[in-house]
């Protein structure tokens, strides 16, 4: 069975390695590389990312969308080969939202999340976008009596469900996270993300894996797609790394490679053919976000590369089977070397 996936998903991933970054990174260094510019559009990251070699991205919305049009969006994805993934919503960008969006204690405030949500969408079915991906970094608690639990969660249930159902054919993609900006979030790990997807009930919801969040969840990143495959479905892989206290991200694979490869072991396994996202920040210590995107891709490559020679290697079928931890550990690191 597991030879029979890995075949399948192998001709699918030669033609569609799709990979996309963080385009605000792209602004670093941008009075060298746009000189006599004064402002930097959409168009000009999308430009920029295309140099890197990326062939995918996501638009936050409303960032992305400022002083910016739709006609001149598809014109630059056209231009450039880039591929719309997707939109991601950012609430953060409006200071009624530091108390909460979904789960503001103000019926207005919540009502205004919402709405702004269906723009973002409005916005994602012109450019033919098929993924919303929701971060929802702002519900959640920082303090003992802060909540009723209760009324938080059925507040963001109510909406994920309005959501959900203003655009059936887009995808709604969960991407958790255990904290930050409140110290506790509402969807901090897989568990209660996928609890949340089965009280929703709409067939157009899943989750969005962030490898960083993930690590600080205290979370096996293969085991949370497993975990997610079973109960619903993966809408996006984010990877990058770091080193499991907070969001790091650092370049993929440069502190926990096996990991790495285990989780693009898994998504082979599971036929995920989605966009690779980068969700790195080169911009926080000064690194050259082209020569870092270009880094992430061919990392990724060859560690694909690598997940999927595993994947037809009868001798790793069998130490898994066995829970053969120094033999996986063996081939892993053999294959690594080859």
């Amino acid at each position: 069975m597991h030879a029979l996936v890995g075949y399948k998903l192998e001709m699918t991933f030669e033609k569609n390695r799709r990979f996309a970054a963080r385009l605000n990174a792209f602004k670093l260094g941008a009075s060298d590389y746009w000189p006599r510019k004064n402002t930097i559009t959409t168009v000009d990251l999308l430009k920029r990312a295309a140099s890197a070699g990326l062939n995918a991205t996501d638009l936050n919305y409303p960032d992305h969308f400022l002083n910016v049009s739709i006609k001149d969006l598809k014109q630059v994805l056209n231009d450039t080969g880039i591929i719309l993934n997707g939109n991601a919503m950012r609430y953060y960008s409006d200071p009624n939202f530091k108390l909460g969006a979904f789960t503001h204690p103000d019926k207005a405030i919540r009502r205004l999340a919402i709405e702004e949500t269906k723009k973002g969408l409005d916005s994602l079915a012109e450019l033919d976008g098929k993924i919303m991906t929701l971060w929802m970094g702002q519900d959640g608690m920082d303090y003992s009596f802060q909540a009723d639990y209760q009324c938080l969660w059925d507040n963001t249930i109510d909406a994920m469900a309005e959501v959900a159902d203003y655009i059936p054919d887009i995808k709604i993609g969960l991407e958790y996270k255990p904290n930050e900006p409140r110290a506790f979030s509402l969807m901090p790990d897989a568990a209660t993300t996928l609890l949340a997807i089965k009280e929703i009930g709409r067939t157009n919801l899943g989750v969005v894996l962030d490898f960083a969040h993930i690590l600080y969840a205290d979370e096996m990143p293969a085991f949370a797609a497993s975990l997610v495959d079973r109960h619903s479905q993966i809408l996006g892989v984010h990877l990058n790394d770091g080193y499991g206290k907070w969001d790091n991200g650092l370049m993929v694979g440069s502190v926990h490679p096996i990991q790495t490869i285990e989780l693009l072991f898994e998504l082979l396994r599971l036929n995920y053919d989605g966009v690779i996202y980068f969700d790195t920040f080169p911009d926080h210590s000064g690194l050259d976000p082209v020569s870092e995107a270009r880094t992430n891709i061919s990392t990724v490559n060859r560690l694909i590369d690598v997940a999927k020679s595993l994947l037809s290697n009868k001798e790793m079928a069998a130490a898994i089977k066995n829970q053969d931890a120094p033999a996986s550990m063996e081939i892993v690191q053999t294959a690594l070397s080859s």
